[in-house]
């Protein structure tokens, strides 16, 4: 007798059919089951944000929402981002500026900036800081990250 039972995930615009258990994570499906391995896993209490997703829009943590909560939900990992073979523009922007040392945290971070220039697409750098303040880094001090948005949000550097 298993306790799995069948759900249904829409990911990156791809549907799956995939057994879970009643506790067993988005985090745990991606990276176990779909070799989506993109998503990180740091902390798996939801402080660090390597497991950021978008969740119809809305940046989550893949470490806490249980994977049978994503049932008819639109998920979307940094692998969904690249579009025919281009990286999306966070991703390029984060490239550019520098704004990645061991990339550990950039899948999260990249999420997060999607989700916020998706929300809000001219945000002050007070506000890009406010939001990316949920996403740890260890390695670059997110200046540069930071420069990355706001180079894409088109405001004025400095700007409050």
């Amino acid at each position: 007798m298993t306790d799995k039972q069948a759900v249904t995930l829409s990911i990156n615009g791809d549907p799956y059919e995939v057994l879970a258990a009643p506790r067993q994570t988005l985090l745990q499906v991606l990276r176990e089951q779909l070799s989506l391995t993109g998503t990180k896993c740091a902390c798996n209490n939801g402080v660090c944000g390597s497991c950021t997703v978008l969740a119809d829009g809305l940046p989550m943590r893949a470490c806490l929402m249980l994977a049978v909560a994503a049932t008819d939900r639109e998920i979307t990992t940094i692998e969904g981002l690249e579009a025919d073979g281009e990286l999306h523009p966070v991703q390029q922007a984060i490239i550019d500026h520098q704004g990645l040392q061991c990339g550990f945290c950039t899948p999260g971070m990249v999420i997060a900036a999607k989700a916020l220039l998706d929300s809000n697409p001219n945000p002050t750098l007070n506000e890009i800081r406010e939001e990316l303040s949920g996403n740890l880094c260890r390695c670059t001090g997110y200046v540069k990250i930071a420069d990355a948005v706001l180079s894409l949000a088109g405001a004025e550097r400095g700007q409050n």
